[in-house]
């Protein structure tokens, strides 16, 4: 099982932080910053799979990364996890990243994490992988943003709002609404 991923950029300054397991946030800053020191020390050269640091679970959990230009794409996973597996599933969430970004970049993790969010829940949810299907990931964030534009988004509902009522086409405003047993007495609103 998938407890924590994690993404962070050369100084060590977290992107992307999800924890599939509970942890305070003092202790996540210290997992992050032991990940970085854990990961970053290590040569290219070298294979991708780590034991876990003594805040994350030690010898029962496995830290696999790829380190991609500026950036750490780290995993922490339990021990029932195939390392070759996670790898895989790395360069599938970069991949996907890399088409709805066109080009991903750091800046991209920080100001649409929104989107990020949405695009790693396609892939892992609950700490379990459901979508390994590259094709099938950017087709539902490509739903996902059509209907955010066909929707035109929460800032358009004001201006949605006033053109239905503009539409009603009401022959002259209202001076008392009656509904059973209420009254109600519309107060003049005109400038004039």
């Amino acid at each position: 099982m998938i407890k924590a991923i994690l993404i962070f950029n050369n100084h060590g300054k977290p992107r992307f932080v999800r924890f599939y397991q509970y942890f305070a946030e003092d202790m996540q800053q210290q997992i992050i910053r032991e990940t970085f020191h854990l990961v970053s020390k290590r040569d290219d050269n070298i294979c991708n799979f780590l034991e876990g640091g003594s805040l994350i679970g030690g010898s029962d959990y496995k830290l696999i990364y790829r380190h991609y230009a500026t950036l750490y794409f780290v995993f922490c996973v339990d021990s029932s996890e195939s390392e070759l597996g996670i790898l895989d599933l790395i360069q599938v969430f970069v991949e996907t990243l890399d088409k709805c970004f066109e080009n991903v970049c750091e800046l991209d993790l920080i100001f649409h994490v929104d989107k990020v969010h949405y695009i790693l829940q396609q892939v892992v949810m609950g700490g379990m992988v459901l979508e390994t299907n590259m094709n099938e990931i950017v087709a539902q964030v490509e739903l996902q943003n059509r209907m955010e534009k066909s929707e035109g988004g929460l800032s358009a509902a004001p201006a949605r709002a006033m053109s239905a009522v503009k539409n009603m086409n009401l022959p002259e405003i209202p001076r008392n609404i009656n509904i059973g047993d209420i009254n109600i007495k519309v107060p003049n609103l005109s400038p004039f």
